[in-house]
C-alpha cells in the first residue's frame, strides 16, 4: 500500500479543513511547494493535492501554486479540485501532473469520466466523497442522491486507475477513518481504492493495513502529518511491509 501526503491549497497555502468547511480553516505552511519537497525528502513516494478554492468555483484556482508544487519534486502527483471538463483534464496533464482526480463530474456527467479514461488510460482516479453514505459534489457543498456504492459501480467499466474514497464526517476531525465502509466499497468494485479521510495515528494506518491488505491502493492523510501524530517515514514503512 502506498501513503500519500496530502496538500490542501486555499489562496496559495497550504491548509487543512474540518469536515470540508470552508470556514475552519488551519494554514499550515505559506509555501506549499517547500511542504511538497519537505514530504518528498522524507520518503513519500506519492503526493495528493487538492484545489480547495477550485472545487467550489469549478475551475483551477490555484495554478501557480500546483505547478509549484508538481516543479518542487521528483514523485508523481495526483491533482484533484475543480476539474470538470476535458480542457482542465488535458491542462493538468500538459503540467506533468501524473493523475487527475474527478469527483462532481463523476456525478454530473460519467461520460466524461469514461471519456477521459479513454484519452488518458492510468492517469484519472475517481473522487468519491461521502457524507452519510451520499455522495457530496461541488467543493462538498452539496449533497447528491447516489450512493459511494452506486457510484463506485457506475465507474466499474470506466478504466479508471484508482478510487479515492472519503468519509467527509472523519475528514480532519481527527477521529480515525471509516474502516468499515471503506472496506465495503473496496469489496465492491474493481477498482483500486485509496482510503481518505480521518486518519489521525499510526493506529489508524494499521487498521486500515489490516483490514484493507489486499484491497486498498493506498490511504491519504493530512492534518495529523503536520501536528505530528504521524511520521511519515514511519507510515510509508508500515503500509510498504
Amino acid at each position: 500500500m502506498i501513503f500519500f501526503p496530502a496538500i490542501d491549497v486555499k489562496n496559495g497555502k497550504c491548509v487543512r479543513l474540518v469536515q470540508g468547511d470552508m470556514s475552519k480553516v488551519t494554514v499550515f505552511n505559506d509555501d506549499p511547494a517547500a511542504q511538497a519537497r519537505l514530504f518528498a525528502d522524507a520518503g513519500a513516494q506519492w503526493l495528493h493535492v487538492v484545489d480547495l478554492d477550485g472545487a467550489v468555483a469549478g475551475k483551477p484556482v490555484n495554478e501557480a501554486g500546483i505547478a509549484a508544487i508538481v516543479a518542487a519534486v521528483d514523485i508523481p502527483v495526483q491533482v484533484g479540485g475543480g476539474i470538470r471538463d476535458m480542457a482542465t483534464v488535458d491542462f493538468w496533464l500538459g503540467c506533468d501532473v501524473a493523475r487527475v482526480i474527478l469527483g462532481t463530474v463523476a456525478v454530473k456527467n460519467p461520460a466524461l469520466v469514461k471519456e477521459a479514461c479513454r484519452r488518458h488510460p492510468g492517469r484519472i482516479a475517481v473522487g468519491i466523497d461521502a457524507r452519510d453514505g451520499k455522495v457530496a459534489v461541488e467543493g462538498w457543498t452539496r449533497q447528491s442522491e447516489i450512493t459511494a456504492i452506486e457510484l463506485a459501480g457506475h465507474m466499474e467499466d470506466s478504466a479508471a486507475a484508482a478510487i479515492i474514497y472519503t468519509d467527509i464526517a472523519r475528514d480532519g476531525a481527527m477521529q480515525g477513518p471509516n474502516v468499515e465502509a471503506t472496506v465495503a466499497l473496496a469489496r465492491a468494485t474493481k477498482v483500486p481504492v485509496i482510503a481518505s479521510g480521518g486518519v489521525s495515528s499510526m493506529a489508524d494506518l494499521r487498521a486500515l493495513k489490516q483490514a484493507g491488505d489486499g484491497l486498498l491502493e493506498g490511504v491519504i492523510s493530512g492534518r495529523a502529518l503536520y501536528d505530528g501524530r504521524i511520521e511519515l517515514e514511519a507510515a510509508v514503512r508500515l503500509l510498504a511491509t
